[in-house]
């Protein structure tokens, strides 16, 4: 209690500190997460994909094993990165090798068909010359900003896969029209959106 003042006027009343705020120190996620195993698990799911593609060619049973072998990284693309988002499992290391894992996949399919005579050159090169261009921009602009990924973008990603995984399947010559009409959707796809990244990276790079 204070004391009254001399004047004989009413004591002011004590004010109590304010609660300490507790102070939450930062979560440190660890690099050994379910979401970096799966992508790392991607890229080495690579060599077992070309290992399984040229271990017979014309052998239906290895063609389908490639096939289950490509099947399943690619869905390690979509299942890593839900789980890094929705956990809190979003890391550096993982923002570095995702998307070399991505590349590393598609790349070596689409290179593996070009070299089998199974898929033309000039769509294995508009392809990777696409995601070349798109990688260089990247750190063209890093200092200005990230461009984020756009819907358009990650239906690219679902066309390639599925487009690359109907080449990979023993199928009949009669699927090569509905083959050819999904490699057709993918190749639209990536050359749209391509040139959608190409513009906000040139309009990023003009606000400076």
């Amino acid at each position: 209690m204070s004391a009254a003042p001399a004047d004989g006027s009413p004591p002011e009343p004590v004010v109590p500190p304010p609660p300490a705020v507790p102070v939450v120190a930062a979560v440190q996620v660890p690099l050994l997460n379910v979401a970096n195993i799966l992508t790392v698990s991607r890229l080495v799911l690579v060599p077992v994909f070309l290992m399984t593609l040229f271990a017979a060619p014309e052998s239906t049973g290895w063609r389908l094993t490639a096939f289950l072998v490509f099947a399943v990284a690619s869905i390690t693309d979509h299942i890593d990165g839900t789980l890094a988002r929705k956990l809190g499992l979003v890391t550096d290391f993982g923002k570095v090798i995702d998307p070399i894992a991505d590349k590393a996949l598609t790349g070596s399919a689409l290179v593996s068909l070009s070299i089998l005579g199974e898929l033309p050159w000039w769509v294995t090169l508009t392809i990777a010359g696409r995601e070349i261009l798109i990688t260089a921009l990247r750190f063209w602009v890093i200092r200005y900003g990230v461009i984020a990924a756009s819907y358009g973008g990650k239906l690219k990603t679902i066309a390639q896969l599925f487009a690359i995984g109907l080449f990979l399947l023993p199928l009949p010559a009669g699927f090569d029209p509905f083959n050819w009409f999904v490699m057709a959707i993918a190749l639209a796809l990536t050359i749209g959106t391509g040139v959608d990244y190409v513009v906000r990276a040139l309009r990023m790079r003009a606000r400076g």
